[in-house]
């Protein structure tokens, strides 16, 4: 039997704590109520005390649920477990069109962290990477929660490089396109492009 090595569980851990996330924000979503997710490192600081232990957010996602409902974002560290919750991150950025909370999580979306912002006003699951919003998800579309493990795996496939181009060159225009009901991907025209031939085989 093959072993795993590190980075390959290093994956496998980030493909699941992106599908529980995604989950959990399309059922905030879905009633109406906003959220933000924050795996990675950032500035913040906490508006509750933090009376309970860091737990894995895979293994636990009732209570990440829970706490997400407070008001401020929830930091998870690079190995899953919740450290923080109820925080106010230190915006430095904002996302035009949207609220405070926006502003916070492409504040929060820096180098190799990863934010999942849930909005109450259009029932929408965002996803950041490197200060751009990257995939979008419709709570409302019938059945989405069917789409999510597709869509943690274009977001591995097509995330790094679709991201990595945009805002470098007036040339690649961003896209967001639809490979999945209720789900639009944002990134550029060529890494989006070449996404599409595959699917259709060209």
């Amino acid at each position: 039997m093959k072993k795993k090595n590190y980075k390959e569980e290093s994956i496998s851990d980030s493909k699941k704590i992106e599908e529980v996330l995604i989950q959990v924000g399309l059922r905030i979503a879905k009633r109406g109520e906003g959220a933000l997710f924050v795996v990675g490192e950032v500035e913040y600081k906490p508006l509750v005390n933090q009376s309970i232990p860091p737990f894995k957010a895979i293994e636990n996602p009732k209570l990440l649920e829970s706490l997400a409902l407070m008001d401020g974002a929830v930091i998870i560290n690079k190995k899953g477990f919740v450290s923080a919750y109820g925080v106010r991150i230190k915006s430095t950025k904002v996302f035009k069109n949207f609220g405070t909370r926006h502003s916070a999580a492409v504040s929060a979306a820096k180098g190799d962290n990863l934010v999942v912002i849930i909005s109450e006003e259009d029932k929408k699951v965002r996803i950041l990477r490197k200060g751009k919003m990257i995939m979008q998800i419709d709570a409302l579309q019938r059945n989405v929660e069917q789409n999510v493990s597709g869509a943690v795996k274009m977001l591995e496939t097509i995330g790094a490089g679709a991201v990595g181009t945009i805002g470098t060159s007036l040339l690649l225009p961003t896209l967001g396109i639809a490979f999945l009901p209720g789900v639009i991907f944002f990134g550029s025209a060529y890494f989006l492009g070449k996404e599409i031939k595959k699917k259709l085989g060209k």
